[in-house]
């Protein structure tokens, strides 16, 4: 409203001048130059991938986007300004524009590798295992929505392995807390991290550890069933770990014999993986 009554006030108050007034405010930038999409988006490339210039690339990207916005190109653009992105690092503005192309593209068969884009961004960023992992589970999300939505694509083998660290980063997560608890001798606590693992990270390489630590965490307290079947489980999925020998001695030495409960968590857990 401000600007209309600008307008209008000059158009009473200038008389002759009103022509120059409209023309500025209706015309466009002098300075713009409209190009072909195709020569941008060429152009983009070769900033990218001869000069090393990605930020230079992601602004030819977004300028085919910006002028050619119903083009072919643009979608291609689009695509390789996420791509650009996440090659230098920029993993918000990659996962965004991935995300609008999804919105914008979805039956397109790039649609996959735009969603890749996203999970591998988030898995770029996985923190060490002392801090937050709340990173790490928005990878392991993303990552499924790859392996769900395109599971015959190429992007699925590359993002089953990386859900995989993904899943053993976790794993190794709770291992470190429930060594915490075990160096404060509060086993209960300890036993809770280690089950974690045990349930849920079976096929991550924390899980030996995590089954010698029950069979520890279990006899400190004296439930000698539990310690038995975390140490025969281990002994009958690795029987070559140097965990099971420290499991196998440490219930040798309470005068016991590792034996599996077959109603034991432990064992149940291994049996859904038919491991057991």
């Amino acid at each position: 409203m401000l600007a209309v009554a600008g307008v209008t006030l000059s158009m009473s108050l200038g008389g002759c001048g009103t022509g120059n007034i409209m023309d500025k405010f209706f015309s466009k930038d002098e300075n713009f130059v409209e190009e072909p999409a195709d020569k941008l988006y060429n152009e983009g490339l070769y900033l990218m991938n001869e000069k090393k210039d990605i930020k230079g690339a992601t602004k030819k990207f977004e300028e085919v986007d910006r002028q050619h916005p119903y083009s072919t190109w643009a979608r291609k653009s689009l695509l390789m300004s996420a791509y650009a992105s996440y090659e230098s690092g920029d993993y918000d503005s990659a996962i965004g524009s991935a995300s609008r192309y999804i919105s914008l593209h979805p039956g397109t068969p790039d649609a996959a590798y735009a969603q890749y884009l996203i999970a591998a961004s988030h898995y770029d960023q996985i923190p060490d295992i002392s801090r937050d992992q709340g990173r790490t589970e928005k990878a392991m999300n993303a990552l499924e929505e790859v392996i769900r939505k395109y599971p015959d694509s190429e992007y699925a083998n590359s993002a089953k392995k990386k859900l995989e660290a993904a899943r053993d980063q976790l794993a190794g997560k709770e291992m470190a807390v429930g060594r915490y608890y075990m160096d404060k001798r509060d086993f209960t606590a300890a036993i809770n991290r280690f089950k974690l693992v045990v349930t849920q990270y079976q096929t991550t390489r924390h899980v030996e550890e995590a089954l010698a630590r029950l069979t520890e965490a279990y006899m400190a307290i004296g439930v000698v069933g539990e310690a038995q079947t975390a140490a025969a489980v281990l002994g009958h999925n690795f029987p070559d770990s140097k965990w099971y020998k420290d499991a196998y001695n440490l219930v040798k030495s309470g005068g016991l014999e590792p034996s599996e409960n077959k109603a034991s968590y432990i064992s149940k857990a291994f049996k859904k993986l038919g491991l057991g």
